[in-house]
This record gives C-alpha cells, sequence and structure tokens, in this order.
C-alpha cells in the first residue's frame, strides 16, 4: 500500500473499520489506550470490558460503552501519541525534539535523506510522511534487531512504505549515495562520520546530529568547524513545560519532560 492511500485513508476516511488503529480515551483519567480493532476483539480496562465492534463504523470522537456502561472515546492515533506507546528495544528521539528537527532540517516532501541510526523507528516515522512518495528515505544502523523493530512500527502505523529503505552498515565507514539532502546522524560519534558526509551530502544540503551530551555536541561542532566545509552551525534544546488548568489549579505541572537530548545543524558549502 503506497504511503498517500494510507495518509488519505488515515486523515479523510469516515468510520472505522476492523484492522484499524486507534485509540480508546478515557475522560475520568485522561488516558488513551492504544488498540488494533478487531470483530471480536475485546479490551479490558478497569471501568469495564470494550468490545471493538462497538467502534466499527463510528466516526472519530464518538462514544463507546464498558459492559458496566462507563464512557469512553474513539480517535485514530496522532504520530505524537503512537510514538509514545509503540513497542521499543532503544531509547527514542522524543517528540519534543522531532518537531524541532523536522523544521531545522527543513524537511519537505521528494528529499532524499539518509538517517543512522534506525533505532525503534520514532524518527523515521516523522520523515517518512513529510518526504511523501517521490522522495527517499535510507536508513542505516549496525543492529539488525533494532530495525526489525523499526520495521514493525512503521509497518503498524504508515502500512507498506515503498520508498524506505533499510541498510545493515556502520555509516562511519562511509556510505553508497551520494548528492544526499539531508543526513541525520542520531549515533554517539558523529564526528566518526565527517568523511561520510563531506562525499554523501550535496552542496547546500543539512546534517543535523541527535546527541545525549553537550561534551558530545561540543566535538561534533568543533569537528564541523575544522572541517572548513560547513556554515550556519547551531546547537539547541527543546524543553516543555506543560501546565495545569483545572478549576482554580493554574499552575505548571509537577512533573516536565526537560532535557532529552541536544540537536546540533549545519550546511555544506562548495569549496572554491
Amino acid at each position: 500500500m503506497k504511503q498517500e492511500i494510507r495518509e488519505d485513508k488515515y486523515c479523510k476516511e469516515k468510520g472505522f473499520k476492523e484492522g484499524d488503529l486507534v485509540i480508546f480515551y478515557d475522560p475520568l483519567k485522561n488516558k488513551s489506550y492504544l488498540q488494533r480493532l478487531h470483530r471480536d476483539g475485546k479490551f479490558m480496562t478497569h471501568r469495564g470490558i470494550i468490545e471493538h465492534r462497538q467502534a466499527l463504523d463510528k466516526e472519530e470522537g464518538e462514544v463507546v460503552l464498558t459492559h458496566t456502561e462507563r464512557e469512553f472515546f474513539v480517535f485514530r492515533p496522532t504520530l505524537n501519541e503512537f510514538i509514545k506507546k509503540m513497542a521499543r528495544k532503544s531509547a527514542i528521539m522524543h517528540p519534543k525534539d522531532l518537531g524541532i528537527v523536522l523544521l531545522w532540517a527543513d524537511i519537505y516532501p521528494g528529499l532524499k535523506i539518509v538517517e543512522a541510526g534506525s533505532g525503534s523507528g520514532a524518527l523515521l516515522l516523522a520523515l517518512l510522511r513529510l518526504v511523501g512518495e517521490k522522495g527517499e528515505v535510507i536508513s542505516y544502523d549496525v543492529r539488525e534487531d533494532l530495525q526489525e523493530i523499526a520495521k514493525e512500527n512503521i509497518k503498524n502505523f504508515l502500512g507498506e512504505v515503498p520508498n524506505l529503505k533499510f541498510k545493515i552498515k556502520d555509516i562511519y565507514t562511509g556510505i553508497e549515495e551520494v548528492d544526499v539532502d539531508r543526513i541525520i546522524l542520531d549515533l554517539p560519534c558523529p564526528w566518526e562520520a565527517l568523511n561520510t558526509l563531506k562525499t554523501s551530502l550535496r552542496s547546500g544540503g543539512i546534517v543535523l546530529a541527535y546527541l545525549p551530551t553537550i561534551t558530545q555536541s561540543e566535538k561534533f561542532v568543533k569537528s564541523l568547524q575544522q572541517a572548513g566545509d560547513f556554515s550556519l552551525i547551531e546547537t539547541m534544546e527543546s524543553i516543555v513545560r506543560p501546565w495545569n488548568i483545572e478549576g482554580l489549579s493554574v499552575r505548571p505541572c509537577h512533573r516536565i519532560i526537560g532535557h532529552t537530548g541536544f540537536i546540533t545543524v549545519a550546511r555544506k558549502m562548495k569549496r572554491g
């Protein structure tokens, strides 16, 4: 199934069908539960049992009842919700950082993107939604077991995506692709991929690295500066502070997601 078909169905088709991915939302607990609809499926909750068939042919936002007549609501999961609940075997790029990555790396339809490493597929999901069927994403990793999880997560959310390729290889040693528009590195030592960036990234192309510590980011930035082939180098992090607004209680939430990673971005120049 092509990506554009899947997106049209996901966004425009009215009425849930068997096999659709949904969330059951509990308004009392303000919690969502991810489910794949099956005609004879059942979801056990602390407030009763929801039979999947109740959701079939309903539209987003409609009510489904537990066997104890407690109200839940059914929605299609957003990418943010899916990423938070999907299977994983490694740390993922957090949704709050994905937004920065997609904007600062300037991801749009038709791009040729190399990504390393694959992880559990959170970044890949975000990239694939934006590059469209005319774009191409190639994902490198040295661990096949992680790529298998990424493949399953992508299939669960997007279906079959023909413009995605997985390769088992160390990107530090070089890649086959040339004239790549974007290279995104979710690796511990991105400075070791400097030769790959020089030979495979097109002039004007963007490299972005996601790193857990500022010392790694500093080493990567200094490597880019010393190489002399990169400009417009920036390093940043994103911190999101949610607020609680309920009655007279208007305050920041007690628990926030603070630091998750540092993002460094740069553009390749063509030396005269």
